[in-house]
């Protein structure tokens, strides 16, 4: 028998905004929270437009003098992983430290600290550099800074799994808990990489949506009109609990976690396989790994990055796995409003579709305006639904063919 695992806790920090309701109730408003670059210059660039965050404050949540030594993405993750433990009830007198862990998913890291210290050594030399700026900026310190501040000493890892960094961190904690190595896992992904740098690479790779003009209809997943993702930034942790400890405390639960997949296309390193075949094998391993049969799944919280050929092959992986059943289905891409957090994706991705299986919510895909005839199942076009979900997969699918997949469902005793 597997230990069952639910999620009894939940924070996000994303372009739509601060806590978690906040940006549920903006999210079902199919708002957008996509705007013109704020943080540096964007003309000379083709893409001049991001999902920035422009409402956090750091010192709300942590000493600023221990905030002044972390990179924006560790700051995302340490809020958000308050806010999460905060929503959850837990304290640790009732979790043992070394049965709780912390997974944390994030692409490059410190990218922004990286940068500043470049900048210092090419103007100062190297004395200059700050001790403190690798341990503001490797990836893992996001994960470590989290268990710092919750004094927790389990397991403690960092996945850097491109685009489905977060849906991997989450997926690793699930089978962390059921294996018996830990009773509580915060886990999710962090991502702050709005930079000249990464922004020049992205556009260079002809990934990003140039349609400067109209920053908030720029994001149209599944949209005939779609020419490209918009780059982010945030993150979205969850609290997964070994069902036991979370009734043993009285615990308010969300939905339980039962299956996770990952696989690879081993195809290309930034394009998807046309097909989609391996991305169909992760959602189905998904399902088999939580015994769900297909005609359970009522939403498909779609990776739906607005590029033509991930949302294609997303579509046609769809149709592999549940035939028939793909057309009653309902599958939005949150990314339409919140745009691609990269490796907070999946965190971030995964906390709406909790939210859709406990608040019987489905969000919508907003600038779904023309129709493309090679994406053609029930994308929730720009108006949310009330709709029962029992039990919903989170994709998410990143550069060099990883693929995602966790399954939710509703939590019945």
């Amino acid at each position: 028998m597997k230990r069952r695992v639910v999620i009894t806790g939940m924070g996000a920090i994303t372009p739509l905004g601060v806590g978690l309701d906040r940006n549920w109730e903006r999210i079902c408003k199919g708002e957008s929270g996509i705007c013109r670059i704020t943080n540096f210059d964007p003309s000379p660039f083709p893409c001049q437009i991001a999902g920035e965050i422009h409402d956090f404050n750091p010192v709300d949540f942590i000493d600023a003098k221990f905030a002044k030594r972390m990179d924006t993405f560790i700051q995302y993750a340490v809020a958000t992983a308050m806010m999460a433990v905060e929503d959850s009830g837990l304290k640790m007198g009732n979790a043992d430290a070394h049965r709780m862990g912390v997974f944390i998913g994030t692409v490059w890291g410190g990218i922004p600290a990286y940068d500043r210290g470049l900048k210092v050594l090419e103007e100062k030399g190297y004395k200059k550099i700050s001790p403190f700026l690798i341990p503001s900026a490797i990836p893992n310190l996001a994960a470590s800074q989290v268990a710092i501040h919750l004094k927790a000493t389990g397991p403690n890892a960092c996945s850097a799994d491109a685009c489905a960094a977060g849906a991997h961190a989450i997926g690793g904690s699930l089978k962390i808990i059921q294996r018996g190595d830990a009773d509580v896992m915060i886990a999710g992904g962090a991502e702050n990489i709005t930079t000249p740098l990464i922004l020049a690479a992205l556009c260079n790779i002809k990934a990003l949506s140039c349609r400067n003009q109209e920053p908030k209809k720029a994001s149209r997943p599944f949209d005939r009109d779609r020419d490209g993702f918009i780059l982010s930034e945030g993150a979205g942790l969850l609290v997964l609990e070994e069902l036991n400890h979370a009734l043993s405390r009285n615990a308010r639960i969300y939905a339980e976690i039962g299956g996770y997949g990952m696989t690879s296309d081993a195809y290309h390193i930034v394009s998807p396989h046309p097909e989609g075949i391996e991305a169909a094998r992760c959602m189905q391993i998904a399902l088999d790994d939580a015994e769900i049969h297909l005609e359970e799944v009522d939403y498909i919280n779609a990776h739906g990055t607005s590029t033509v050929y991930n949302d294609r092959s997303e579509t046609l992986a769809i149709k592999k796995v549940f035939g028939k059943h793909a057309y009653n289905l309902a599958i939005s891409s949150n990314k339409s409003m919140i745009g691609h957090l990269m490796g907070a994706s999946g965190g971030v991705e995964a906390v709406f579709t909790v939210l859709t299986i406990y608040n019987g919510t489905v969000p919508p895909t907003i600038n779904y305006e023309n129709p493309d005839p090679d994406c053609d199942l029930n994308y929730i076009p720009n108006v949310a639904e009330k709709r029962e979900v029992r039990a919903a997969l989170s994709n998410s699918f990143g550069f060099g063919g990883v693929n995602g997949s966790i399954l939710f469902k509703a939590f019945s005793g």
